[in-house]
């Protein structure tokens, strides 16, 4: 039997029993060693080494780690020592707990409340994840890890900041004071790859004829608002519509934090940026798309209207960029257009509400409206027209809409069926030279539909 003296400051816990790998506490045990560990890697290397070289950052750590076991005399086996050191390089190179959910395709959301309760979403449902921070500095580091390299900050004095990783995924963290169990960090991951129309279609989220009318619009240069509330695949619908633009044109995208994905070649991407420490410099979406107009723009893409902004939109689209697209939080095709109408109001030009709508009418075509249903998943619910003005109301009418039958096995069942109108702006897409079957527009049998 191998024996093997220990040092007197080492834990009983994680000293063999009976063959070299096994422990008494299990999981447990392991975990504890190699916070142990980590604490002397973090508090022997230079932090200022984490940011050159990764390759030469990870050489530093496994001498640093070989050196700590040595120490310790702890016989480990060639997979525990390994298991170990990929954990331990993910503290300190990568986001520490985050970077096994990172990694996992079926995880769609990572939210973290405070150092011990992180939840994950993985089919549009909610679960507790199997991974803790161990404090709040613990967390405030994975943070800082995240918005440093994005030249932002996360203080007292500023304690909310939205910020994205290097694969496009969405991350929003507020701390302390604001929160009250600690730090959070809400981060909505992307897919490896954009997901294409034919990959929506097979998810449910629309269908072949659905996609072919969308494709048309776009490429016949109308003006599109995508519209969802929070999580329901407003960007990825936006994605997928973006990759319709022809590749000749060019394309500017304007987004808080940059996450769109297009294909073309001729893209010029645009983010805002936050106010430094002294609150000076701050880059706004409403500036960036003032300057978008000077920089001969074919099509716009912002990726979200929030704010002022929305006047100075409207006024790109009523003034020859047509063919822009964006999104807006709503919950109907309805709201989307008192959204705008109240964020234009937001710009203090003090106009009035007719002029407004007059402006949205002329400015919008389309409006695609996104839903979450019950079982998690998401689709188009809503295709309207905006057709224009009548008195002092804004005129829309429904192209296509998704019709919820019933609920099985957990699973919402229902049918896509275009509502039997025929869009005013079809003449448009004819004059581009391009033409949809009429049977596109005829209502789906909710029978046949099933089938």
């Amino acid at each position: 039997m191998l024996k093997t003296k220990f040092p007197a400051d080492v834990d009983s816990r994680f000293r063999p029993t009976g063959v070299p790998g096994e422990r008494t506490n299990g999981n447990a045990a392991y975990a504890q060693l190699r916070d142990r560990i980590q604490q002397r890697l973090l508090a022997e290397l230079n932090p200022a080494a984490t940011r050159g070289d990764t390759a030469e950052v990870r050489q530093v750590v496994e001498r640093l780690f070989n050196e700590t076991l040595v120490e310790l005399g702890l016989p480990m086996s060639r997979i525990e020592r390994n298991d170990i050191f990929d954990q331990l390089l993910a503290d300190i190179l990568g986001l520490g707990p985050l970077e096994a959910l990172l990694a996992d395709d079926m995880v769609t959301e990572i939210l973290v409340n405070g150092p011990n309760t992180v939840y994950i979403e993985r089919g549009g449902k909610l679960d507790l994840a199997p991974v803790k921070f161990r404090d709040n500095d613990d967390v405030m580091r994975i943070i800082e890890r995240i918005v440093a390299p994005l030249g932002r900050r996360v203080d007292e004095s500023s304690p909310m900041v939205d910020a994205r990783l290097p694969d496009g995924s969405r991350v929003n963290v507020i701390i302390p004071p604001l929160s009250l169990v600690g730090p959070c960090i809400s981060i909505r991951k992307f897919p490896k790859h954009a997901l294409t129309p034919d990959e929506l279609i097979k998810k449910g989220a629309m269908t072949p004829g659905i996609a072919d009318f969308l494709r048309a619009c776009v490429k016949a240069a109308l003006n599109i608002v995508v519209s969802g509330g929070t999580g329901t695949g407003k960007t990825t619908i936006l994605n997928a519509l973006s990759s319709f633009i022809p590749e000749g044109e060019r394309i500017l995208t304007i987004e808080d934090a940059a996450e769109l994905r297009l294909q073309q070649p001729h893209v010029v991407r645009l983010e805002a940026r936050p106010a430094n420490v002294e609150g000076k410099g701050q880059i706004t979406i409403r500036q960036l798309v003032i300057n978008a107009l000077r920089m001969r723009p074919d099509r716009i893409v912002v990726g979200e209207v929030r704010g002022a902004e929305a006047l100075d939109m409207l006024q790109a689209m009523n003034t020859g960029h047509e063919g822009s697209l964006t999104t807006v939080h709503s919950n109907s095709a309805r709201d989307t257009l008192r959204r705008v109408e109240t964020m234009v109001l937001m710009a203090g030009m003090d106009l009035p509400l007719r002029a407004i709508r007059e402006q949205i009418a002329s400015a919008f075509d389309l409006i695609v409206h996104l839903g979450r249903l019950a079982d998690g998943s998401r689709k188009i619910v809503q295709i309207s027209e905006v057709q224009g003005m009548e008195g002092d109301t804004v005129i829309m009418q429904d192209i296509f809409q998704f019709v919820q039958t019933t609920v099985e096995n957990g699973k919402v069942q229902g049918y896509f069926t275009p509502t039997g109108v025929r869009p005013k702006f079809y003449s448009r897409l004819e004059a581009a030279g391009l033409f949809i079957q009429p049977s596109t527009f005829m209502p789906t049998e909710p029978a046949r539909a099933r089938r």
